[in-house]
């Protein structure tokens, strides 16, 4: 295979396949060649240099007209310098070993990353179809259609978005291997400075206009797969609609279209929607995420809505350790929600807190879903009707909204054990239940909750119906609440073996897991159930029920201790 650059107004790396003999390389062939590096020094390069040592770099990207490109090969950018365009790569594939590179070399007057400016044109950096490439420290930009004067505003070639870096499949097959590191997204909008979007796209299911987005995954090709995708120590500020967003299909051979992916120690700041959001994807781990300010409103360009992290159509999902914080917007909004048509998605050692959605909110026809052991603080905080909102607030939900016009269903047995949520005396914490639901399982956790609370209906789009019918299958019992009715008697199940006490927060309403740390041993210290299934379900959680450290990393001896936190 021969792999040609052609440069233009972006690095467009497509591959030409050659019919003469000994045009195409065998695997053996490109494992044993050695990698070739092409250095770009926008300040001191020359376009006459052939780019292959950094003593005689080119100056340009449109300079890079062809080359060999294989495994070990690397397109390094100079630190501190800037360069206009987009970076595409088209078939590129390097090895599991040596894979293909794009990422930076220091210069000595400068060590910052160097900056793609991708103003004007459709994203900032581009996989199509690639396997085993690696882009790492760069930073990233593209805020806007152009500046004046700038015919490159011309080049966008995709109509609904512009992405820091896009990664998308178009073509049936097997790809695998990407993996975006220590990379700076910052300032992505499709539209102009001063654009101001409609009242009603807000109110939209994920809006309808043009955005700008920090990383997108996309494969909605029947028979193909992305395997191994890994996102990590990237960070994503200030971006009009998502932060990190994998949107994938089910069915075809492959079954879901992204699978095996990690997004693990990233931080998106200041996200106009979601901070990460996936659909369709299956077997993904998320971790030691900072999410803070999604659904933020600051630019008129941005959408103005989205939880820190929601997940749809998707299946074998670990989300652990992360922050989400401060979550804003009219609906949704929540620190991290389970939305409809998934199954074994669990959220375990996240702190959340500000979110003004809510904490935990499992939508419907989800199955063996999970919210253990984590802390939540002042979560739900938010009014329909003040400023906008069209949807409640929740300290816990079960929906059994599945899309608009369907008949609710679910969720199916649903794990809530070993949570504790604080909410203080200026809110109202509110709840809701579907009758929908079917297998519940609520124990071990503490509901501190210092201020007024209520049942509430759901409010997706229609309010779930009022009544005192219950719903089957469920193990409601063993929670500390802070007050008697701090669970409130109008919502659909109540714990059948309550317990009042103050745990003994250390600083209540801190900002911190360790403020939650319990005094209160009598109240807390060993007075926790063993977690079983929920009656009927054959499943439980594919990682197991049982659990052996608390969020803070404590072994749990013996009973387990009510919330979240281990008394040592």
């Amino acid at each position: 295979m021969l792999l040609k650059i052609s440069l233009s107004s972006s690095i467009l790396l497509t591959a030409s396949f050659l019919i003469a003999m000994g045009a195409c390389r065998t695997d053996k062939q490109k494992e044993n060649r050695e990698g070739v590096d092409y250095y770009i020094n926008s300040n001191s390069g020359d376009d006459a240099n052939k780019g292959l040592s950094p003593s005689h770099p080119l100056k340009t990207l449109e300079r890079i007209q062809s080359a060999e490109l294989g495994p070990g090969d690397r397109i390094l950018l100079a630190s501190g310098q800037r360069f206009r365009g987009s970076l595409v790569l088209k078939d590129v594939s390097g090895t599991v070993q040596h894979p293909v590179i794009v990422s930076s070399y220091t210069e000595e007057v400068s060590t910052a990353m160097p900056l793609i400016n991708a103003t004007g044109y459709a994203n900032a950096v581009v996989l199509e179809n690639c396997s085993h490439v690696e882009v790492k420290n760069l930073a990233l930009t593209a805020d806007g259609g152009g500046e004046t004067g700038d015919t490159a505003a011309t080049n966008s070639t995709e109509s609904d978005m512009r992405c820091g870096v896009l990664v998308k499949i178009t073509r049936e097959g097997s790809f695998t291997g990407i993996r975006l590191e220590n990379l700076a997204i910052k300032d992505i909008f499709h539209e102009n400075r001063g654009f101001e979007r409609p009242e009603g796209e807000v109110r939209t299911a994920n809006g309808t206009q043009r955005y700008g987005w920090g990383i997108r995954l996309i494969n909605k090709v029947k028979n193909a797969c992305l395997t191994k995708v890994e996102i990590r120590s990237c960070t994503i500020e200030n971006v009009s609609h998502t932060g990190i967003k994998l949107t994938s299909r089910t069915g075809g051979e492959n079954g879901y279209g992204i699978q095996d992916f990690t997004i693990s120690g990233n931080r998106v700041l200041s996200v106009g929607g979601p901070g990460i959001q996936m659909s369709g994807v299956s077997n993904g781990y998320i971790s030691e995420n900072l999410v803070d300010g999604s659904g933020n409103h600051d630019d008129s360009r941005k959408w103005g809505r989205g939880s820190g992290l929601w997940t749809w159509g998707s299946r074998d999902i670990v989300i652990e350790k992360n922050r989400f914080l401060n979550a804003r917007g009219p609906g949704d909004s929540a620190g991290a929600h389970i939305d409809f048509n998934c199954s074994n998605v669990v959220l375990q050692y996240n702190f959340s807190a500000n979110n003004a959605g809510g904490f935990c909110e499992i939508l419907g026809n989800n199955h063996n879903c999970a919210y253990r052991y984590n802390v939540s603080v002042n979560d739900g905080h938010r009014i329909k009707g003040q400023d906008g909102a069209f949807q409640e607030g929740k300290t816990f939900w079960l929906s059994g909204y599945q899309g608009r016009g369907r008949k609710r269903s679910g969720p199916f047995n649903s794990y809530f054990y070993n949570n504790t949520i604080f909410t203080g005396s200026e809110m109202v914490s509110k709840f809701a239940v579907s009758h929908s639901a079917s297998g519940v399982l609520i124990a071990n956790n503490i509901f501190h909750i210092e201020g007024a609370s209520k049942g509430v209906l759901g409010d997706q789009y229609q309010p779930d119906r009022a009544g005192s019918t219950g719903i089957p299958h469920v193990i409601f019992e063993n929670n500390l609440y802070f007050e008697r009715y701090s669970w409130p008697e109008e919502v659909l199940i109540q714990d059948i073996s309550s317990m009042v006490g103050d745990p003994g927060f250390m600083k209540p309403g801190g900002p911190s897991v360790e403020d939650y740390i319990p005094a209160n041993s009598e109240a807390v210290k060993d007075r926790g159930v063993v977690i079983r299934s929920i009656p009927g379900d054959t499943i439980g959680l594919t990682i197991g029920l049982a659990v052996t450290h608390d969020i803070l990393g404590n072994e749990i001896k013996d009973a387990p201790d009510m919330g979240a936190i281990e008394i040592r």
